[in-house]
């Protein structure tokens, strides 16, 4: 058991609870004994006495009696030996593209879910257990792709971070490129898509549909999309941007114009004369190509994500230079 020590409270921990902030940082401190600590005065925050609710701010000064504890009794990470070797830690280093202190930005292969649901045992969400960092703090996911969509995934490393990057989402100062092989060839070679989209249940689950404005429930979608390149009439290779960010938003968009993206399982109908290209599997052609987005730390990410390898197979099929979807 320790004397009496000071902690300073770091700049990602700005706004955290105290009790919270005990629980990071010594998670088997009971909170009947936090409580009685703080009761007692012994614990302080900047020489004044503190309550379980208040709010900490970087560089204050926690005051922190001998604990019945040792710091990380419990809940903190795994040795590093053994995260090393694990298979998730092994996956995400396959991943990973771009890291600096407060982000990760990983290429998710297709088929890799995000987040869990039923019937999932593996996912990137539970697969970032491997890679808490030396406080215990989880990476912390900002936002979603499809299951089957491949591409750019930003990840935050710490609590502020995570804030910073769901705000530049929330207020859309993020770009987000992806591309998208689609049947046919649009009208226009470039345009805006507006739409109303809604959930709705269906035997094989939920999908979106567009809805009429106004439609209980419904949310506002715009995308944008233009032509890089075309094989005849048959097939497009799409630039699409989301300007808003809803469910399976460019999917569903794709095929509204009547030109929906190749291989996917639950937007793509095609007329009786229509089959699969020979040579080219029969998977979801969406990649989130590009993302360019504020730095925490400050400045601006930009990142870009090497095409999934049946994507790279139908763009040599077709003859698709990826030269032609490099953009400023």
């Amino acid at each position: 058991m320790a004397g009496v020590e000071q902690r300073k409270v770091d700049g990602d921990e700005a706004g955290m609870r105290l009790d919270r902030w005990f629980k990071l940082h010594f998670p088997g401190l009971g909170f009947g004994q936090l409580q009685k600590l703080l009761r007692s005065g012994q614990i302080r925050l900047d020489g004044g006495r503190a309550k379980s609710d208040t709010r900490v701010e970087p560089g204050q000064m926690v005051r922190i009696p001998p604990l019945p504890v040792d710091e990380k009794t419990k809940g903190g990470p795994v040795s590093a030996r053994a995260v090393r070797s694990s298979p998730d830690h092994e996956l995400l280093s396959q991943m990973l593209i771009y890291e600096d202190p407060k982000v990760f930005v990983f290429n998710k292969p297709a088929g890799l879910a995000v987040q869990g649901g039923s019937g999932l045992t593996r996912h990137v969400d539970k697969m970032l257990e491997a890679w808490r960092n030396k406080k215990g703090e989880k990476p912390r996911l900002v936002h979603r792709l499809d299951r089957e969509t491949s591409g750019v995934l930003v990840v935050a490393r710490t609590r502020g971070a995570a804030q910073a990057l769901t705000g530049a989402f929330r207020e859309r100062t993020t770009k987000k490129t992806y591309w998208a092989v689609v049947k046919g060839v649009p009208k226009k070679r470039e345009d805006k898509i507006s739409t109303w989209l809604v959930k709705q249940a269906t035997p094989d689950g939920d999908r979106m549909r567009v809805a009429k404005h106004g439609e209980p429930d419904s949310d506002h979608a715009v995308s944008f999309y233009r032509i890089l390149e075309q094989a005849g009439q048959d097939l497009s290779w799409l630039e699409m941007e989301p300007y808003t960010g809803r469910t399976h938003q460019l999917r569903v968009h794709a095929a509204h114009i009547g030109h929906p993206i190749l291989g996917d399982p639950k937007y793509f109908e095609a007329d009786q004369n229509w089959s699969f290209p020979g040579g080219m599997q029969n998977r979801l052609h969406l990649h989130a190509r590009r993302i360019v987005i504020p730095n925490p730390a400050g400045g601006t990410i930009d990142v870009t994500a090497p095409l999934p390898p049946h994507m790279v197979q139908t763009f040599n099929l077709i003859g698709f230079d990826e030269a032609n979807g490099a953009s400023d």
